[in-house]
C-alpha cells in the first residue's frame, strides 16, 4: 500500500457542491484504515465494509453512489461485487473504482469488463485518487442535474401552469390507475365536475388577469376544502375542474361537494379591481361496490358528472347535483363590491 494514501494533510477539500457519500471496501483493515483518513479529508462523508457481501448490504440498507473496492478479497472479490452491483437496480448510479496492486493490462480489462467506472493501482499517489474522486463527482452531478431536469418536465407537462393545480393530462393517467385498481380489488370512488359561474362575465368585465386571480384562489379554497390527503382535483378545462374522492360512496361525495360549495361561495375573492361573489355548480357521479366495472370508465364518469353540473346550472346556479337530487341555493350577484373597467 504507498504510504502517500495515510498523508492526509495532502488532500485538499473538495469544491464540486454537494459530496456524495463513498463506500470503502477493503479486508485489510489497516489499507481500509488509511482509505478512510485519506478520503475524509478529502471531504467526503464515509462508510466502511470489510468484503464484498458486507458491501452490498450496506448499500441496500443505505444508498451510497460512489464504492471504492480491492480486488482481491477472499469470498466474493471485487469483480464478482462489480457483477453484483451492476445487477441491482439501485436509486441512482453507483460509480465504481476498483483499488488493487494488479495493474496489468489484462486487470484493468477485467475490471472495466466486470462493470468498474475505474481502476486504480495502489501505488499510485493520494493526488491521483482524489483526481478520480472528482471525476466521479463531476459524472454524479451531472446525472442528478438531468434527473432533476427529466422530473420537472414531467412536473410541468402534468401541471397548469396558471394555477398549480393538476391538468387534464394528470387527470386521466391517475384516474385511469385508479379505475384499474379499483376493477382488481373492488371499492368505492367518486368523482365531482365543477365549473365555476358566470366566469365570462368575470373576464368581459375586468379583464382577464382577474379571471386569472379567481381561478387561482379557487384552487386554492378547493384544496383546503377537501377532507383528506387521498382527495385530489385537477383543472380539466378553462373554468372546469374536477375532484376524484376515492373510498366513497355518493352521501358522502354530496357533503364534500356541498363543503366545497360554501368554501367558494361563502366568502368574497378579492381581485384588483374588485371584491367578487364567485360561486360553483357541481355534478357527482360514482362508482358504487357492487357497480359493473368493467363499463365503468373515465368518459362514463365524466358524462355522468357533467349531465348533473348541467343540472345545476339549469337550477339557478351555486348548486350540487348528485344521484338525481339537486340542492337549493340562492346563488348571489356576481358583483359584491368594486368598480367596472
Amino acid at each position: 500500500m504507498n504510504p502517500e494514501f495515510g498523508q492526509t494533510q495532502q488532500i485538499r477539500k473538495l469544491g464540486l457542491g454537494v459530496v456524495p457519500h463513498i463506500l470503502l471496501v477493503d479486508d485489510d483493515e489497516l489499507v481500509l484504515g488509511y482509505l478512510e483518513a485519506s478520503v475524509r479529508a478529502a471531504g467526503f462523508e464515509v462508510r466502511t465494509a470489510p468484503g464484498g457481501a458486507e458491501a452490498l448490504a450496506s448499500l441496500r440498507e443505505t444508498f451510497t453512489p460512489v464504492v471504492i473496492a480491492d480486488l482481491n478479497m477472499p469470498s466474493m472479490d471485487g469483480l464478482e461485487l462489480c457483477r453484483n452491483i451492476r445487477k441491482h437496480p439501485w436509486p441512482g448510479y453507483i460509480y465504481l473504482l476498483l483499488l488493487t496492486s494488479h495493474d496489468a493490462e489484462e486487470d484493468v480489462l477485467a475490471g472495466l469488463n466486470a462493470g468498474a467506472d475505474d481502476y486504480l493501482s495502489k501505488r499510485t499517489s493520494s493526488a491521483q485518487l482524489l483526481a478520480r474522486l472528482r471525476t466521479a463527482q463531476r459524472l454524479l452531478t451531472l446525472e442528478q442535474s438531468l434527473k432533476d431536469a427529466l422530473t420537472q418536465t414531467r412536473r410541468l407537462a402534468l401541471t397548469d401552469p396558471l394555477t398549480g393545480a393538476p391538468n387534464r393530462l394528470y387527470f386521466k393517467k391517475r384516474l385511469g390507475r385508479e379505475l384499474g385498481r379499483l376493477r382488481r380489488i373492488g371499492g368505492e370512488l367518486c368523482l365531482m365536475s365543477l365549473d365555476i359561474d358566470s366566469f365570462k362575465q368575470i373576464n368581459d368585465r375586468y379583464g382577464h388577469s382577474s379571471g386569472d386571480l379567481v381561478l387561482q384562489e379557487f384552487v386554492r379554497r378547493l384544496g383546503r376544502a377537501l377532507p383528506r390527503d387521498t382527495d385530489w382535483y385537477a383543472r380539466i378545462g378553462g373554468e372546469e375542474f374536477a375532484v376524484v374522492l376515492d373510498g366513497t360512496d355518493m352521501n358522502g361525495a354530496a357533503l364534500v361537494a356541498e363543503r366545497v360549495r360554501r368554501a367558494i361561495a361563502d366568502t368574497p375573492m378579492r381581485t384588483s379591481d374588485a371584491l367578487l361573489s364567485v360561486t360553483v355548480s357541481i355534478g357527482v357521479s360514482g362508482l358504487s361496490a357492487d357497480a359493473d366495472r368493467e363499463d365503468c370508465t373515465i368518459e362514463s364518469l365524466l358524462h355522468i358528472a357533467d349531465r348533473r353540473l348541467y343540472a345545476s346550472k339549469e337550477g339557478g346556479r351555486n348548486r350540487v347535483t348528485s344521484d338525481g337530487s339537486m340542492s337549493s341555493i340562492e346563488a348571489p350577484e356576481l358583483i359584491v363590491q368594486g368598480t367596472s373597467r
